[in-house]
């Protein structure tokens, strides 16, 4: 039996799953937990990479390798290999004027859509850049070359032969990524498969070196060993390889942050700025729609009413859908979608009846579900197909979430047993890489929950009237 292992190294921690390479049967597994905030060293992740892999048997034994990370993130690198700062990561918003001035510069979104896909917002790799170029200009001077988490993790593993001591290489020569991470990062272009060098220098003055893109079952390096490393790719991307998602599915995964996306024979150019053109890890592309407020609504909910996320599942089942008129509009750490990124959330329709933990659990509940569908309607007008929707992450756990999502979406929502698909989806790679075949394994995802359509109109109704109804922090 051949083994292959994928890393999931996303925002909150770093999973190692190591899994039967023609059947997907786990093994074994480790988990090890990432610092908190925005701005996170990545020797942090590196450190958490070597606990989860020892938690997880080890690397000795697998014949392959892929790591999936969490997009966005910006790390940068000193002509000897060295992290120039903390890396910025998805979810700092400090340039989010960066952002708007660049959205400028190129001639306006509908420039930018044509150009790499997707329209700047401060997620985007670009966009912190600029931000270091204006505000940290010594750093850019330093900086050599620029990764993202999941190129970054690849490098050290390829250049160490998986030695968790081993110093960082000076060899940058050797960074290598992939078609879903580096559609990311609002300097390379799906459709043509290529960077935009001309968008890096006008965005941070000067043309870093950046990792070279491989073909979803290229070889980014190897362990000592022998074990080949696989591209790797972004958490979406792996997640719906970790699915298997097909035509006609849309993954909705509640995580740190909410994403909504579909797996599609074309690229997708939205200049609204909504639908994120992104490729994905098979040669296909991904259009998403990202929200920053995901489950970390329903953590914030819980620690309000104090209670535990299964209590609040029980509270949100006691109130009727649309919750008599309350309403939440979640955008509790700014918002990417839509792109307000000083935003701050709101509730509304508080009255004596309403004011229960049942209605504002059920609140709660039904305003990041609306948030999400709110993106499932971007995707649509790109033209994806919806059959189903298949719910993923941490916040698919919730009984409340799993219960109220086909009264929100209006459509059939499928839920996979509790899984770390992201890992999975990296692992999935590693096996093809291994097979050299020309589709990837065809893993089982093991028992689902079907939910049935249960349309609730009103719940998107009054979730329309208010969701603008919101005031913005100074800046």
């Amino acid at each position: 039996m051949s083994l292959v292992a994928g890393v999931d190294s996303s925002t909150q921690s770093c999973k190692v799953v190591v899994r039967d390479a023609e059947t997907g049967a786990l093994v074994r597994e480790g988990r090890a937990a990432h610092p908190d905030g925005t701005e996170v060293h990545p020797d942090a992740w590196w450190r958490a990479l070597a606990e989860a892999t020892r938690q997880a048997g080890g690397l000795d034994d697998v014949a392959a390798v892929a790591v999936a990370g969490q997009q966005h993130g910006m790390v940068c690198l000193d002509e000897s290999g060295t992290v120039v700062r903390p890396a910025l990561l998805w979810n700092d918003t400090r340039s989010a004027r960066a952002a708007a001035d660049l959205t400028a510069e190129l001639g306006g979104p509908t420039a930018w859509a044509e150009a790499v896909g997707s329209v700047p917002v401060a997620s985007f790799t670009i966009t912190k850049l600029r931000w270091l170029a204006e505000h940290e200009p010594e750093s850019a001077a330093r900086t050599a070359a620029v990764a993202l988490p999941h190129d970054w993790l690849t490098w050290r593993l390829a250049t160490g032969g998986g030695d968790f001591t081993a110093p960082p290489s000076a060899d940058l020569g050797a960074l290598r990524t992939d078609r879903g991470d580096a559609s990311g990062t609002g300097y390379w272009s799906p459709a043509t498969g290529q960077y935009r060098p001309d968008l890096l220098r006008m965005a941070f003055g000067k043309e870093p070196l950046t990792p070279r893109v491989l073909a979803p079952t290229g070889v980014a390096g190897r362990l000592a060993t022998g074990a080949p490393l696989g591209p790797g790719t972004g958490d979406n991307a792996a997640a719906a390889l970790g699915v298997g998602a097909r035509t006609g599915d849309v993954v909705v995964s509640i995580g740190t942050s909410g994403t909504v996306f579909s797996v599609a024979d074309l690229p997708a150019a939205d200049e609204s700025g909504i639908v994120a053109g992104f490729a994905d890890a098979t040669g296909r592309f991904l259009p998403l729609v990202c929200t920053l407020n995901a489950a970390r609504v329903l953590d914030a909910a819980a620690a309000l009413l104090g209670v535990s996320h299964a209590e609040l599942a029980r509270l949100a089942a006691q109130a009727p859908p649309g919750a008599d008129g309350l309403v939440m509009v979640p955008y509790l750490e700014g918002e990417r979608t839509p792109n307000r990124p000083l935003s701050t959330g709101a509730v509304h329709g508080l009255t004596l009846r309403t004011s229960t933990p049942a209605h504002l659990a059920r609140a709660a509940v039904e305003g990041m579900l609306c948030a999400l569908a709110d993106g499932l309607d971007a995707l649509v007008a790109q033209g994806a197909q919806v059959d189903r929707v298949i719910l993923v992450g941490g916040g698919a756990r919730s009984e409340a979430v799993r219960r109220v999502a086909p009264e929100v979406f209006g459509c059939a929502v499928v839920v996979p047993a509790p899984g770390e698909y992201v890992a999975d989806g990296a692992a999935r790679q590693a096996a093809w890489v291994l097979s050299g075949r020309d589709e990837p394994p065809a893993w089982s995802t093991g028992r689902t929950e079907e939910y049935a359509a249960r349309p609730a109109p009103v719940i998107r109704e009054q979730y329309a009237a208010v969701r603008d109804l919101v005031h913005d922090r100074p800046a």
